[in-house]
């Protein structure tokens, strides 16, 4: 029992790693005068959003805390406030990192140049990657430590899942709303009709901007892997405590092992991804580009050859690592499909499109965004086959163990993105000169690419995790009753599957139009501003950015709540009304319906907002153009896709799995 503890060390590692690592980020020049001040603003807009989400959160928390507790024991009931806290700090403390590299990213473009300037944003990235991998294993190492030692109490640590998918969800709806609402604004009113620049210190909207790209794209992003990486290792102990004895036997023979199995993995992935920033940083005199592929699957090929010696001094099937080995290489795989979509010659005939009006650019788009979801697809079944036909079921949650277990070192290079962009924005802001600007906007534009690889990865991630989570929950009802099973001619699952169908288009819906509404506050505030403070537009008088920091989070505040209650209210309501297989059938329909919409909005964003940077680099017209404003178009339409709806469909799987799986006990 005493190996049960390697995580919990090991976490603990990460956390004083990354601690270290904030250190160093901070001992770095913040420069002074106006630029320090737009990064105390972009910094201060950040906490007080946070804080307010965060209130409104712990009263959410404690309700389900007060229905766990009477209805599944305080055990469960624990195990979900641990989660919550873990998701909740691991997105806190990466959002706080987050808004301190930005402003020293830009300084230190000014005055050390491109290699000092990628190593701060990077580190800035790495500290939320290091404390999601860290949080995770501390919190669920600690859990198994108390309560895995029995049949009767593991199953508690559900629970945690539960409580990181619930933080995570509000957190990425919410962060989505708040982020896309400014930056549509800010863009409409700003790029189109004023044809002002981006980033433009005269803009009201670009601060609320800044934020948002903390607020969305570092704590909300966090939390979305942090549940992902979580819910894929409990699902896997799980499985593996309702094993019968022949699938017990067949993987090797040691419940216990099997049950720790997914700890083991991500302890020793961990490891890898420190491996992976050390290797960034070695790297980072050469090109961002080459630095961060090279620490991205550096890592991930150490952790495959690693493991194969860890499973085998497990003394576990040989199969468990091919699953191991198939999910590794599945996320690589969709990560670079979606590099191709989002940054290849579909984003050229795109921007291409332009020229033909704003109409052309979205049908291109859309029609990208869709082509785009066949590989990805592919790819996951393909996982599944080969994962389940060498470790049965719990090998499909090996294989997304395996795809996360790198998590700190792809989370720090999805965070490095919205890090590189604030720095951008400042650097404009503060008219820090065009060199500046220069080397800011290369690392921004392979931010673009990791952030849209990181999406595709999440995404895939998200499936595998929310299919082993269902497979757990069709375990448990099915070792309480044997005759359980979901078939697609039984009325109850045909009908579960058609209303799973359903929330993934209500909650898109919800999101979209909560961004679409608060933009159109956020436009009228900035129309009125460039009308009513004379001098705005001439650069002689400054914007009221609160004013717009305010609106964006009113907005965020209000509409986070139903799709919110929503995804965790819904299980509850079928399955105690129809039953356990409706429920189960509900899960499946949902799953398929998630996974292609994901795959298709933030495909279909990421490709306009790269088509709109492509002409703005000089090409068909360059900025102002017509093709511009075309792009400009997209872009907009696209923000909300790739940033807010799209991201929100990988936690709404895994939130319905996870409460499904928490209460089928009941359901029995």
């Amino acid at each position: 029992m005493s190996n049960t503890l390697f995580p919990v060390i090991l976490g603990i590692l990460g956390l004083l790693s990354a601690y270290i690592i904030y250190i160093r980020v901070r001992s770095s020049s913040e420069g002074e005068g106006r630029v320090k001040e737009i990064g105390d603003e972009i910094h201060l807009g950040a906490m007080v959003f946070m804080s307010a989400e965060y209130k409104r959160l712990a009263l959410f928390c404690l309700v389900c805390i007060v229905a766990l507790y009477f209805s599944l024991g305080w055990q469960t009931a624990i195990s979900f406030l641990i989660g919550a806290l873990c998701s909740g700090s691991a997105g806190f403390i990466g959002m706080y990192s987050a808004t301190k590299a930005n402003v020293r990213t830009a300084v230190a473009a000014k005055e050390k140049g491109a290699s000092d300037a990628l190593t701060i944003a990077f580190f800035g990235g790495s500290i939320m990657g290091l404390t999601v991998a860290a949080m995770g294993l501390v919190g669920i190492g600690v859990l198994f430590f108390y309560f895995g030692k029995n049949v009767e109490t593991i199953h508690a640590i559900e629970g945690f899942a539960m409580g990181a998918s619930s933080v995570a969800l509000f957190s990425r709806v919410g962060g989505g709303i708040f982020t896309k609402s400014a930056d549509v604004g800010a863009d409409l009113v700003g790029k189109v009709e004023a044809g002002i620049p981006e980033d433009d210190p005269r803009n009201p909207g670009v601060i609320a901007d800044n934020v948002g790209d903390n607020v969305g794209d570092v704590a909300g992003m966090g939390s979305d892997i942090f549940e992902s990486y979580c819910g894929s290792m409990i699902a896997c102990i799980a499985l593996a405590a309702s094993m019968t004895s022949a699938a017990i036997t067949n993987l090797g023979g040691n419940q216990y092992m099997l049950q720790f199995m997914p700890l083991a993995l991500a302890s020793l992935g961990i490891i890898c991804s420190l491996l992976g920033i050390i290797t960034v940083k070695i790297y980072s005199s050469k090109s961002a580009e080459i630095a961060l592929r090279y620490g991205t699957i550096g890592s991930a090929v150490i952790f495959v050859v690693l493991s194969y010696f860890l499973i085998k001094f497990m003394n576990v099937s040989y199969g468990v690592w091919i699953a191991v080995l198939v999910g590794a290489v599945g996320g690589i795989i969709v990560g670079l499909v979606t590099e191709y979509y989002t940054g290849g010659s579909p984003v050229e005939k795109i921007a291409k499109d332009g020229e033909t009006g704003s109409a052309t650019v979205l049908i291109s788009g859309l029609a990208t965004g869709m082509q785009s979801v066949a590989i990805p697809v592919f790819t996951i079944v393909s996982i599944i086959f080969i994962s389940n036909y060498f470790a049965g079921l719990y090998g499909v949650g090996i294989a997304a163990v395996g795809m996360l277990s790198t998590v700190g070192i792809t989370m720090a290079i999805d965070a490095y993105g919205p890090v590189a962009d604030n720095a951008g924005g400042i650097a404009e802001m503060a008219e820090m000169g065009k060199e500046t600007r220069m080397i800011t906007d290369s690392l921004d534009e392979v931010g673009n690419t990791t952030a849209a690889i990181g999406k595709g990865f999440a995404i895939s991630a998200a499936a595998l995790a929310a299919l082993a989570l269902i497979s757990a929950y069709i375990e448990k009802i099915s070792v309480a009753d044997e005759s359980f099973v979901l078939a697609i001619n039984d009325p109850l699952v045909l009908c579960g599957m058609f209303l799973g169908g359903i929330f993934p288009f209500l909650v898109s819906s919800m999101t979209m139009t909560a961004v679409g509404d608060a933009a159109f506050d956020m436009i009228k505030e900035i129309r009125r501003q460039f009308k009513e403070i004379p001098g705005l537009l001439e650069g002689k008088a400054k914007p009221d950015t609160a004013r717009c920091v305010d609106i964006a989070t009113r907005a965020a505040l209000k509409k986070m709540i139903a799709p919110g209650a929503l995804a965790v209210l819904s299980p509850v309501i079928i399955g105690f009304s129809l039953g356990p297989k409706a429920l189960g059938g509900m899960l499946g329909g949902a799953l398929i319906c998630c996974v292609m919409m994901a795959l298709m909005m933030s495909n279909a964003g990421g490709a306009w907002d790269n088509a709109k940077k492509f002409v703005e680099k000089g090409n068909f017209g360059g900025k102002g153009s017509d093709v511009h404003k075309a792009a400009v178009v997209g872009d907009t339409v696209g923000d909300p896709l790739k940033d807010t709806s799209g991201p929100s469909m990988n936690i709404l799987i895994n939130v319905m799995a996870i409460v499904s799986l928490v209460i089928a006990p009941l359901l029995i």
